[in-house]
């Protein structure tokens, strides 16, 4: 199954609660009610729903169905495309649409969490991820204004980069994260994507974007990385999927942290860690859990 998406990272603007006679469903993607907090799709039903798209029958067909949750057996609810969830003060939060969801490296991404944890920081002050090539997840933000009287520096990509790392779950944080001083609109005022920049990938992991190791397990893997991938530069946050990484090279990692550390890391381990940061993380867990088995005295050896 495909791992379902962390929290929001930043607070949204909810979308308020259902006028009278109007009926609002959150629904899995079997059709099923879901309870307050979990996130699903949202369907609308009640009075004043339209018949459907004018001289479209298959896409009425396909937005307008059958309400299997009114007494009425005629009624019909309609798909709406939107990801929300019912927030505990009985609001609807909009989450972003079923359609941008996007698939990278095995997991689901909704870019609208990554943009809300930027923009949740104090210095952005408006946030743009898509991928790029199918495997390289790229954020684009535009730092606030600051004025002339304000101490405040403008935010550095890698800084905003290991703050999404501290937020975020691995596989959601961007490959590389690039400043602009606005995000380019099309005629139609939607985000022109082809006029991004394409910062590149390169073992830094972009523009900024490297992160040394901070511990010694980081080191460990990270120097593991640079031998296996024969990279000259790894950063604790880049990913060895798209730094090239294939399952014969993922294979050669868990076998060298195997010989190296004497812990029984597992290539599912790997694929699961797609970071060093991350791997580094799973190798110190591994580590206390083998020690925790032990008595004192073999622990105190193991230790020495």
């Amino acid at each position: 199954d495909t791992p379902a998406l962390g929290p929001a990272a930043g607070r949204r603007p909810p979308l308020g609660r259902p006028l009278p006679g109007v009926r609002l469903y959150v629904l899995d993607e079997r059709g099923g009610l879901l309870p307050a907090g979990s996130e699903g799709e949202l369907y609308i039903g009640g009075r004043g729903l339209a018949r459907g798209y004018a001289n479209r029958p298959g896409l009425t067909a396909e937005a307008f169905l059958p309400d299997p949750f009114a007494d009425a057996p005629e009624a019909r609810m309609y798909r709406t495309g939107d990801r929300v969830r019912w927030r505990t003060d009985g609001q609807l939060e909009f989450l972003g649409r079923a359609d941008d969801q996007v698939k990278l490296r095995g997991y689901r991404i909704e870019p609208a969490e990554i943009e809300a944890a930027l923009t949740a920081h104090p210095a952005v002050a408006r946030a743009a991820v898509l991928v790029r090539d199918g495997r390289r997840l790229i954020a684009y933000a535009v730092p606030r204004p600051v004025a002339e009287e304000e101490s405040a520096a403008v935010p550095e990509a890698g800084a905003l980069r290991e703050d999404l790392a501290r937020r975020l779950p691995a596989f959601m944080v961007p490959d590389a994260v690039v400043l602009l001083d606005t995000l380019p609109l099309t005629v139609n005022g939607k985000l022109d994507t082809a006029a991004l920049p394409d910062p590149g990938l390169d073992p830094a992991g972009g523009p900024d974007g490297y992160l040394a190791p901070r511990t010694e397990a980081e080191g460990l893997v990270v120097e593991l990385w640079q031998q296996v991938l024969g990279l000259p530069k790894v950063g604790v946050l880049d990913d060895l999927h798209a730094l090239g990484a294939d399952s014969l090279l993922v294979t050669r990692v868990a076998a060298r942290i195997r010989a190296d550390v004497g812990l029984d890391v597992s290539i599912r381990d790997v694929f699961e860690s797609p970071t060093p940061a991350a791997l580094a993380a799973r190798v110190e867990a591994l580590l206390i859990a083998e020690i925790d088995a032990l008595s004192e005295e073999e622990a105190a050896g193991r230790l020495a």
